[in-house]
């Protein structure tokens, strides 16, 4: 029996058929049966004991510039769906936590994916600091004289936004490097939250890996090889993904931290690895399941409405 499926998401005319995954899951889910909704985040709302949305039902097709088609603009009610996709892209600013609590409010009677309150309490840079035995030597601090002494202890190191995504704001700072006041003031100067900052792993010349969980479970990984001259190696900013294979110690660190996930509601998770070393753990909007896909023909997207539809029907 077909489930009433809602996403919010980013805007769907912009996204790339190929690459994006929260497209690669409607897919799956209207071959499945499946009535599929759409609306943006700025278009979710609390009315009067209910939480609404404006938006589209929603059709999608793998033609390049012509992917999906709306039907009428419509308000709902979310409570009368049977999921709901969480999967805005970040920044992780209060608009994004505010979203979080709003589907709080239906969640679980209708099934929101992946679970908003773990979703709200597990930003990717944060959640990984949990298992620090997995993890480069990492640090969190708004001090300046807290990353000089990091800095002075473990050498190059990476300088990140706390909150950032898709390698925005990374930089790659050198023993001698006399950038990290002058950072650490462009960043404290636009925001009020802390800096991460992390031991350089020169591995990452070969690649940054991301695996991708599937209720606790591993189900592949692919790995994403910086640009030359480049050192991170997002997808968004011209990482080459490729073909690589699941190693023991990939598997080591799925086995610790997948009970975590599935108790928490986190059906798909894209974690990151660089070495033998986990980086992030990214539960807001994950990607990788279209290049898994071709590179090893796993169909992920099917294995999380598997798990999707195992839980709806519990």
């Amino acid at each position: 029996m077909g489930l009433k499926v809602a996403f919010q998401m980013d805007p769907i005319g912009a996204v790339n058929i190929n690459a994006d995954s929260t497209f690669r899951i409607a897919l799956e889910a209207q071959g499945r049966g499946h009535e599929l909704f759409y609306y943006t985040p700025d278009r979710l709302s609390y009315q009067e004991g209910r939480v609404m949305a404006r938006g589209w039902p929603l059709t999608v097709q793998r033609v390049q510039g012509d992917h999906f088609a709306l039907g009428a603009e419509q308000e709902v009610d979310l409570a009368t769906f049977d999921v709901v996709w969480l999967r805005q892209d970040p920044p992780f600013d209060m608009h994004y936590i505010t979203t979080t609590h709003l589907l709080d409010m239906i969640h679980p009677r209708t099934l929101v994916v992946n679970d908003p309150t773990w979703v709200r309490n597990s930003p990717e840079k944060l959640l990984v600091l949990r298992f620090p035995d997995l993890t480069p030597p990492t640090a969190i601090a708004r001090d300046l004289q807290t990353l000089r002494d990091f800095r002075a202890r473990h050498g190059d190191i990476i300088l990140k936004p706390l909150y950032g995504n898709g390698g925005a704001g990374v930089f790659k700072l050198g023993m001698d490097d006399g950038n990290l006041a002058s950072l650490f003031e462009l960043f404290t100067g636009f925001s009020r939250e802390p800096l991460i900052v992390q031991k350089y792993l020169p591995d990452v010349v070969k690649g940054d890996k991301r695996v991708i969980l599937v209720d606790g479970e591993c189900v592949g990984a692919i790995n994403r090889v910086p640009a030359q001259g480049e050192t991170r190696s997002n997808m968004h900013v011209g990482g080459r993904p490729e073909k690589v294979a699941v190693t023991d110690r990939d598997r080591e660190i799925c086995a610790r931290i997948g009970p975590t996930l599935r108790d928490k509601g986190l059906i798909f998770v894209g974690i990151d690895v660089i070495g033998d070393w986990l980086t992030e753990i990214n539960v807001t909007s994950p990607t990788g399941l279209q290049e898994l896909e071709r590179f090893d023909g796993t169909n992920a997207a099917g294995l999380i409405w598997d798990a999707v539809e195992r839980r709806r029907a519990a």
